[in-house]
């Protein structure tokens, strides 16, 4: 059985270092380890860990190490974040935010993780983007945060 691929936004990794949101990043993290799940990332994420602290860019570089798939952007992406923008899901000003779930979509990623509750894991911004992204010829991008995704709880194991 293939494993699920999902696309970590730079929130996820910030999110490592983080008090309130440290448990189920680092949980993220100890599943691609484990190999449960196949991490993304893009050039939106590593433009955005440049600035981050060292702690930050050296997670970023662990799951690099541990084989994550990188994305480019493309115009198929540009296009898709330029259609979000004309349905007035977010303004220009969130570019980045869109570009992460365009990239995601385009590479038919199974689940995009973030953080970003206000722009991306919120249920009218998830459905209005998978509106658009079934208007274009794309699956549904399931988008959630960490914490409904990791298989850690605490220290145990949760069994499926």
């Amino acid at each position: 059985m293939k494993k699920p691929r999902i696309y970590i936004d730079t929130s996820v990794i910030g999110g490592c270092f983080d008090k309130e949101f440290a448990k189920w990043s680092n949980g993220l993290v100890k599943d691609f380890k484990l190999g449960n799940f196949q991490p993304i990332v893009s050039e939106i994420v590593a433009a955005e860990v440049e600035g981050a602290p060292r702690c930050v860019n050296d997670k970023y570089a662990e799951l690099i190490e541990l084989g994550a798939e990188y994305l480019e952007v493309d115009g198929y992406a540009v296009q898709l974040a330029e259609t979000y923008v004309k349905h007035k899901i977010l303004t220009p000003k969130y570019t980045d935010d869109m570009m992460h779930i365009a990239l995601a979509a385009v590479a038919e990623a199974n689940i995009l993780v973030s953080w970003n509750f206000k722009h991306i894991v919120h249920y009218d911004k998830i459905r209005l983007f998978n509106a658009v992204n079934a208007e274009l010829g794309y699956r549904e991008l399931q988008i959630y945060s960490p914490r409904e995704v990791t298989n850690y709880e605490e220290d145990k194991r949760i069994q499926y």
